[in-house]
């Protein structure tokens, strides 16, 4: 093949010409420079009559079956509900659904109805909402049969009542370990994780709470959009990291905070901490010794200090605790459906904040004349807007506050989340979940198969995601002349192209994530179970590769 048209990387994979220069790759999130390592995979994949496998997707192989029959059945009884008000079959055209007597119709639907696992959940979920969370049951009912024919706006516009209680529930359970703090949390129904922080970010700053030039710490590495975020123009936040620099006694990376770490928290100049928990792409929940030192130093040192926390991995870990249940005042929670119920097409998270927070006793201490502009901004929506909380402010601010009374999340959407809180609600055994955490763990086993290397146990790993860190592997391994000789002659993304060039598999590059420069991720919850040896494999050729040519220079040397 001719020098004009190809050039040779150092890890003997051949480079295209209009592939793009290493150097210009590095300025791109590691999600858009997916879409080059994609097109390169899969022409190695036609070459090679393999099948390219893209482990970069975070999104899940797996559905939550049981809720989604339970929502498309409810989606029956709505159109029976809806008919009995007022029918045109031949034009196509039904009514709204009335509340009384609703409840015993649905009972009846269901009796009548072919037993399923759908049928199943609808009927103890009616049990479950009028026995333990107390609520009238046509009302109820009601609401999730408007819900699922979408008739009307959101009301309220932050969340459905019904809703928010079941949901609350569900937080309890999977994010304080059924051992919630005092007082409840109010919540704000979103279109995903992500629209959550965007959120969140433009409130702060639209409220005076985050000004252009303010310090916020980052917990890295982290999800690169929340890298992204506090950087853009109209955010312009300062940030500092406070890095999952920790190794253990092995050498390997514990992905968990030193304690001078978390101390950086203690500059009263950083106003918040934003944190992924359990952390992307570490994939591993903090450790209790630092959750005990935050809680203490926020307490003693920074009751001022607000915490932001994605803590979408939560289920993936035995007994997890969010930093919201820890530190209830100074947390904005955001929780997202996504992975553990693999529905990232629904779009469905929500955010908490307790109703006792830091967040509103801030806005009241704003000065006077910044409260009347705030009171003047959302005057249209309340009559003493200086009362409005943090969380409908947020609400009213994700439309342009004009647009607030027709704000809120659809209601087919409330109505699945719901269910899906339910689903898990009422697993006593933890059956479902148990089930996701095997998958990914099975995985994580399967990959270090294929690398030829003992996995190590962690209790607190979510076995989502595995970032390996070559640099450290090879430090330990081979020794830091090879290290110093595949630095020098190697950009770090040579690891994720070559792999994309010869073997057809897609990784992201944990540099990306503000991660070690030599690592990368692996999704383990978007391919089969097969996938994962061959990965590893792909991974062992790479690095076999570069040392065969390092040993090849020592010895013309």
């Amino acid at each position: 093949m001719s020098t004009e048209t190809t050039t040779e990387t150092q890890t003997g994979a051949p480079r295209d010409a209009d592939t793009p220069d290493t150097q210009e790759l590095r300025k791109l999130s590691p999600f858009e420079l997916k879409d080059t390592l994609i097109e390169l995979a899969d022409e190695s994949a036609k070459t090679r009559a393999a099948v390219m496998l893209n482990a970069g997707r975070g999104n899940p192989n797996w559905i939550a079956t049981t809720p989604r029959e339970a929502f498309f059945l409810m989606g029956q009884f709505a159109l029976h509900e809806s008919r009995r008000t007022w029918n045109e079959p031949d034009v196509g055209l039904a009514g709204m659904p009335k509340s009384p007597g609703i409840a015993a119709r649905l009972r009846k639907f269901l009796d009548e109805s072919e037993d399923s696992a759908g049928i199943r959940l609808l009927r103890d979920a009616l049990d479950y909402g009028v026995s333990t969370l107390g609520f009238d049951a046509d009302k109820f009912v009601w609401e999730l049969t408007d819900a699922a024919i979408g008739d009307n706006y959101p009301v309220p516009d932050r969340m459905l009542v019904h809703c928010e209680h079941i949901v609350r529930a569900y937080l309890a359970k999977e994010m304080c370990d059924s051992r919630p703090p005092p007082g409840r949390f109010d919540l704000f129904a979103v279109e995903g994780g992500t629209a959550a922080m965007t959120y969140i970010f433009r409130s702060l700053m639209v409220n005076g709470l985050l000004q252009k030039g303010d310090t916020i710490a980052l917990g890295t590495p982290i999800f690169t959009p929340y890298l992204e975020i506090p950087r853009l123009e109209e955010f312009g936040l300062r940030t500092v990291d406070i890095r999952q620099s920790a190794m253990t006694e092995e050498g390997r990376h514990a992905w968990q905070y030193p304690d001078s770490e978390l101390r950086k928290l203690e500059d009263p100049r950083i106003k918040a901490f934003f944190v992924v928990h359990p952390g992307n792409p570490g994939a591993t929940a903090m450790r209790r010794e630092s959750m005990d030192l935050l809680v203490d130093l926020v307490r003693k040192k920074r009751p001022d200090l607000l915490i932001l926390t994605d803590d979408v991995y939560g289920t993936f870990v035995e007994g997890f605790r969010s930093l919201a249940a820890e530190l209830p005042h100074n947390t904005l929670l955001v929780y997202s459906y996504s992975k553990h119920f693999g529905c990232t097409g629904w779009r469905l998270g929500v955010v908490a904040l307790h109703e006792d927070n830091i967040v509103d006793a801030m806005i009241a201490r704003l000065p006077e004349a910044q409260r009347e502009m705030l009171n003047e901004r959302y005057g249209s929506i309340l009559l003493e807007p200086e009362r409005l909380k943090f969380i409908d402010r947020m609400v009213a601010d994700s439309r342009a506050v004009a647009l607030n009374h027709t704000a809120g999340l659809s209601l087919p959407q409330q109505l699945q989340m719901s269910l899906f809180s339910l689903f898990a609600l009422l697993d006593k055994d933890d059956t479902y979940k148990k089930r996701c955490r095997k998958i990914c763990r099975d995985r994580l086993a399967a990959l270090y198969q294929g690398l030829d290397i003992d996995l190590p146990d962690d209790p607190l790993r979510t076995a989502y995601y595995q970032t390996l860190d070559l640099d450290v592997w090879a430090r330990k391994h081979v020794g830091p002349a090879f290290v110093e000789y595949a630095e020098s002659r190697h950009d770090p993304l040579d690891i994720v192209l070559a792999l994309a060039r010869r073997h057809g598999v897609v990784l992201l590059n944990g540099s990306g994530f503000e991660g070690p420069e030599w690592s990368a991720r692996v999704s383990l919850a978007n391919l089969d179970d097969d996938d994962y040896p061959r990965i590893g494999q792909s991974l062992k050729d790479i690095v076999i590769r570069a040392i065969q040519e390092w040993k090849g220079t020592r010895l013309d040397s």
